[in-house]
């Protein structure tokens, strides 16, 4: 039989990937026990299947890619968010503390009671020291807009949630919308507290909501975009207040309103060169407005 004849497998000793018998067999870098004839286009190490990551030529292997990822810039959303997968994750975590807490509410009303917003519980020459707001309580302001007693309330401000955030978030990020809420919240509660009789418990996140609605309101005149898709969810809101005014704080609807139309022009108008400082700046001017709103009416309490 001639050279030419001769199969390839018969003149040498090599196993099928071609590598000869007397070196070692290539194992992946971090699976020692795992043979693997491929590398890493970067670093050139032998990677197993699960160490391979896709690239535009070839694989790579966990490192490289984690490199590769750390030296490029975020995705950034048109409002200087960093762009995640998981749309709405945010919005959902703030719709399940919601309902969480109304079960507990139910289970144990005297958690309502401590968390919802009051002015001023008794009066020191009466009772002793005074409890709510006025009286070092400063957690209700915030505590309060997590808060639900009524079923229909619950459900009407989640539905509402569930409508507007996850557009806002998608568009902001998760931490400009986690802070535009809870500052909305803060203005909201803000002057509620202000101009509420200071005996009357006030609680629900209207106040962060109608903060949504004044937000997406600049946004959508910022991108120029048609505002007909939230518009019927707003009417939904107003009539409920014109139907029910006694028993919601339109003072707490309001202040949010208010704050989220300011927070939104801080978060559609930063120049795009300082767009970070200038929407931590509005965010911090609007919270000492409501902070000193805060401390007016405390003064006038005590």
């Amino acid at each position: 039989m001639t050279d030419e004849s001769r199969r390839p497998d018969e003149g040498a000793n090599v196993d099928p990937a071609g590598v000869p018998a007397d070196e070692a067999v290539p194992t992946c870098y971090r699976h020692p026990d795992r043979e693997s004839y491929i590398r890493c286009q970067r670093c050139d190490r032998y990677i197993c299947p699960d160490c391979q990551r896709q690239a535009s030529v070839g694989f790579q292997c966990v490192e490289c890619v984690r490199e590769g990822q750390r030296d490029q810039p975020a995705a950034r959303t048109r409002f200087g968010g960093v762009i995640r997968g998981n749309d709405g994750v945010v919005t959902k975590v703030i719709l399940g503390i919601n309902i969480v807490i109304f079960v507990l509410g139910m289970l144990s009303p005297a958690l309502i009671q401590w968390m919802q917003l009051v002015g001023r519980i008794g009066f020191a020459d009466q009772i002793g020291a005074a409890g709510g707001v006025a009286g070092g309580e400063v957690w209700r302001l915030i505590t309060s807009v997590f808060v639900h007693v009524q079923i229909w309330h619950l459900a009407v401000n989640m539905f509402t949630l569930w409508i507007l955030g996850p557009p806002l978030e998608r568009l902001l990020g998760r931490a400009r919308f986690t802070a535009l809420y809870l500052v909305a919240g803060l203005t909201g509660s803000a002057v509620a507290y202000a101009f509420t009789d200071p005996r009357v418990g006030v609680v629900g996140a209207s106040g962060a909501l109608f903060g949504l609605f004044g937000a997406t309101v600049m946004l959508s005149r910022k991108m120029k975009a048609d505002m007909s898709w939230f518009l019927g969810t707003l009417a939904i809101n107003v009539v409920i207040n014109v139907l029910f005014a006694r028993f919601l704080s339109w003072q707490g609807h309001l202040g949010g309103f208010i704050g989220g139309l300011l927070l939104g022009a801080a978060l559609a108008y930063a120049p795009r060169e300082r767009r970070d400082l200038y929407q931590i700046l509005g965010f911090v001017g609007v919270g000492l407005l409501a902070i000193g709103l805060i401390v007016w009416r405390t003064a006038s309490l005590v």
